[in-house]
């Protein structure tokens, strides 16, 4: 296997540090607003503008006839990051952004193992393991300690 660039390991842990930001970041918005829906609309709104204003400034845009042939579940990305921003802000600022990252690890690490296994989503292929059922079960015993405080 090639060496990756070290931008590429270093671009999802920024990503994941900021999630924990954007949690706290969200939930004051709520507060303030008294609505944890309507700081989720200005969330995901804010990123949907600057994804809008980049893509046009690179020229990428697709045009009308890109979108036929989509399937339904083509469309579901962003269902899927309305709920994550949605869960972010109201649960982060209730649990704490330690256990709520933890719990959000153990989410998707579990997601990642079934969807690795059957290849799902476009990801390449790789079969369930002793090893990779140990580092779950390591990361939700991690959730039980963070938990107990």
């Amino acid at each position: 296997m090639p060496a990756m660039p070290w931008w590429l390991l270093a671009l999802p842990f920024a990503a994941g540090a900021c999630l924990s930001l954007q949690a706290g970041i969200n939930g004051q918005l709520a507060r303030h607003l008294s609505s944890v829906m309507a700081a989720s609309l200005i969330s995901f709104a804010v990123g949907t503008l600057l994804l809008f204003a980049v893509t046009a400034a690179q020229r990428e845009l697709p045009a009308v006839g890109a979108f036929r042939g989509l399937h339904w579940w083509h469309w579901i990305g962003g269902f899927l990051g309305a709920f994550f921003i949605f869960t972010a802000t109201l649960a982060g600022p209730r649990i704490g952004a330690l256990l709520f990252m933890a719990l959000v690890l153990a989410g998707q690490l579990s997601a990642a193992t079934v969807l690795d296994h059957f290849g799902w989503a476009g990801f390449r292929q790789s079969p369930i393991s002793l090893g990779k059922v140990a580092g779950l079960l390591l990361i939700f015993g991690g959730v039980w300690m963070i938990r107990r405080g």
